[in-house]
């Protein structure tokens, strides 16, 4: 029998975009092949708990091959030179053996990305096959690889803006005197270089956005090309417009220069040639091709295209701006920071430099509505919310001044169904008055603070336009409580019972009345969920309704499904009071689209409280790991006890990443 520690030695990475269930499952059953494959294995993990046994140098140089199984993109500069095989996560599950066998013949990785679609093998990070079915599914990837690019772009802006908009509205509320042209700060005064430091910072706006877009889509190579052409698109003599091309630019660069320099990192090259590759040649020949072609052919177009726009915006009046106010409220209230508000947000914020400071005065008025709402339902109707909806509701209140509209995420998350249709309604409501009575916001970030401090013009507008998007909020919110609760709500019956309501009866991540055998009467995902949360409601672990409305949002994302009759709903929801960890043995098989196209047998429930952090990910983790392994699969199925399950689960050791919990 040949000696374990004279076979080659192969690394694997594992990484979903959830990075939850399948980047371990992977990881499992990778480190579980090596025997059949005859190699040692040694597995990093990329999770949303963030990168885990990371390798060290000595085992890269000593790696006979390397396995990216993975469906986002993986650095793999350090194992250049390395054989490589990169793969979807779903092919480190399945075929995990075949995976390690073919990394051993596989050519050499030059470096950059990989990233497997739709489980086909890719060597040294070439090109998917496939039919249409694989083109439709390339083209889907594409899609989903430039949103994320943009949303990279737009989360590493926002720093920018938000330091270099209060600076600057600092400067002018207290450093500013009022001229005939309005509010100017004298030259040489302290506020004056404050005023200097803010406009630096938001002069940054646009480079750091073309850059971080680049950086996503082609990594390091791609961040300097990305930051010179984001300056190329807000210098319009460089393309002789006198206005330039602002945001829109912006944008426009950054995608260019990732996928110009990602092209260029793909062309073979000589070993010798591969250490200077990515770090000169990739970025001078990509900010001459994307800056040349901007300078020489796009950037006066779109320049025109963005002045056009902004005439445009200028000139409404009357319903159009009404429409518009409530199309960009409707937007920055209904995710919250998400892909919709930020989008909103950057082309409301990207017409100050125009001169065009209503649109940030629709979004500034608009971003304050939902967190100050949550604060004020939850105290308007203390009986309908838990301890933690209350909680939650407090500190939407103090976020929602600073212009944090991610304030109101926990008390949307835990009732998406009342709350987020009266944020979007509120939001809109805000937005369209905002404009009519013509509120300006001359800095780019939002909420009371600004106001407060000098940057709106048209303070007294703001301020009742922001109490009537509120008001429209909390009374829709309470509305569609009334309607889908029939009146009822978590301590209906008095403020002293609700407390009791909620009070745990244990403290234990899983016991015996969590657990349920043999479960009966589930006709599909959602049905086997309810009766996990009800069963814990009854304990007074949690609001089953909460629950259910996270576990089902997340479910949306993707499957929780994850092969071998398994399922790993998860939420993280202030309507959870403890830490939970519920099991059900379903006496009927139920579909769950889970990946291998079978029917669950085995569902364990996570719901963790809002201010959990990752802990619901850590024993996801544990779990997934062990729901891999056949003998621990069929220990659950054969269980004769609530107690033998819950004996098997702790044997995990989830336990001990649950954390505090409340007396």
């Amino acid at each position: 029998m040949t000696d374990p520690e004279t076979r080659p030695l192969v690394l694997a990475i594992t990484a979903c975009p959830t990075g939850i269930a399948h980047t371990y499952m992977a990881a499992e059953n990778l480190a579980a092949a090596g025997d059949a494959a005859g190699v040692r294995v040694r597995v990093e993990t990329h999770g949303s708990i963030g990168v885990e046994d990371a390798f060290t140098d000595g085992e890269i140089r000593g790696a006979a091959a390397v396995v990216v199984a993975a469906d986002m993109k993986i650095d793999t500069t350090r194992f250049v030179g390395k054989p490589l095989v990169s793969t979807g996560v779903d092919e480190g599950i399945r075929k995990p053996a075949e995976l390690l066998r073919s990394a051993l013949g596989a050519p050499a990785s030059s470096g950059g990305d990989a990233a497997g679609v739709d489980g086909s093998v890719r060597a040294g990070g070439g090109d998917d096959a496939g039919g249409s079915g694989a083109g439709r599914s390339r083209l889907r990837r594409f899609g989903d690889d430039l949103y994320r690019a943009l949303m990279n772009g737009v989360s590493h802006m926002i720093p920018f803006v938000v330091t270099g908009g209060l600076m600057l509205a600092v400067a002018l509320s207290l450093g500013g005197e009022p001229t005939a042209e309005g509010l100017v700060i004298p030259e040489g005064t302290f506020w004056d270089t404050l005023n200097q430091l803010g406009g630096l910072a938001f002069s940054l706006m646009v480079p750091v956005l073309s850059g971080y877009i680049a950086m996503a889509i082609a990594d390091r190579p791609g961040l300097a090309p990305g930051f010179v052409t984001g300056l190329v698109a807000v210098t319009g003599d460089l393309y002789g417009s006198e206005a330039d091309a602002g945001f829109l630019g912006g944008i426009v660069t950054g995608v260019l220069s990732g996928y110009v320099a990602l092209a260029i990192r793909k062309i073979p090259v000589h070993k010798y040639i591969q250490p200077i590759w990515p770090i000169i040649v990739i970025p001078v020949l990509t900010t001459l091709i994307v800056g040349g072609l901007f300078i020489y052919l796009l950037g006066n177009p779109i320049a025109t295209l963005f002045e056009v726009m902004t005439e445009s915006l200028e000139g409404m009046q009357g319903s159009s701006v009404l429409l518009l106010g409530a199309i960009i409220g409707a937007m920055i209230a209904f995710d919250m920071g998400g892909p919709l508000n930020k989008t909103a947000f950057l082309f409301a914020g990207g017409l100050i430099a125009t001169g065009n400071a209503a649109p940030m005065g629709m979004a500034a008025v608009a971003i304050a509505v939902p967190p100050i709402a949550a604060g004020v339902t939850t105290l308007l109707a203390r009986r309908r919310f838990n301890k933690a909806e209350r909680d939650a509701g407090i500190a939407g209140l103090f976020m929602g001044f600073f212009g944090i509209s991610e304030g109101a995420i926990p008390l949307a998350v835990a009732r998406p169904l009342q709350i987020i249709p009266a944020n979007v309604i509120g939001g809109a409501v805000a937005g369209a008055l905002a404009g009519m009575f013509g509120v300006k916001d001359n800095v780019m970030h939002g909420g009371p603070i600004v106001a407060v401090l000098g940057a709106v013009e048209g303070i007294a507008w703001f301020f009742l336009c922001l109490v009537i998007g509120i008001a429209v909020t909390s009374a829709v919110s309470l509305l569609l409580m009334a309607l889908t609760t029939g009146g009822s709500g978590v301590g209906e019956a008095g403020e002293d019972d609700a407390e009791s309501d909620t009070e745990p009866t244990s403290s234990d991540l899983i016991d015996a009345g969590t657990v349920v055998l043999d479960l009966g009467q589930t006709a599909d995902a959602a049905a086997v969920i309810r009766a996990l949360a009800g069963r814990a409601e009854k304990q007074g672990r949690l609001d089953a309704a909460g629950v259910l409305d996270a576990a089902l949002a997340r479910e949306t994302q993707s499957t929780t499904a994850v092969g071998n009759g398994v399922a790993i709903p998860h939420a993280r929801s202030a309507a959870v009071n403890v830490p939970t960890l519920a099991f059900a043995r379903l006496a009927s098989p139920v579909g769950w689209d889970a990946p291998d196209g079978g029917p669950v047998d085995l569902v364990f429930l996570i719901a963790v409280p809002e201010d959990a952090g990752k802990q619901h990910l850590k024993i996801l983790a544990k779990l997934a790991r062990a729901l891999m392994k056949d003998e621990f699969r069929e220990s659950l199925r054969h269980a004769s006890s609530s107690a033998e399950v819950v004996n098997l689960v702790k044997g995990l050791g989830v336990e001990e990443v649950q954390g505090p919990v409340p007396a």
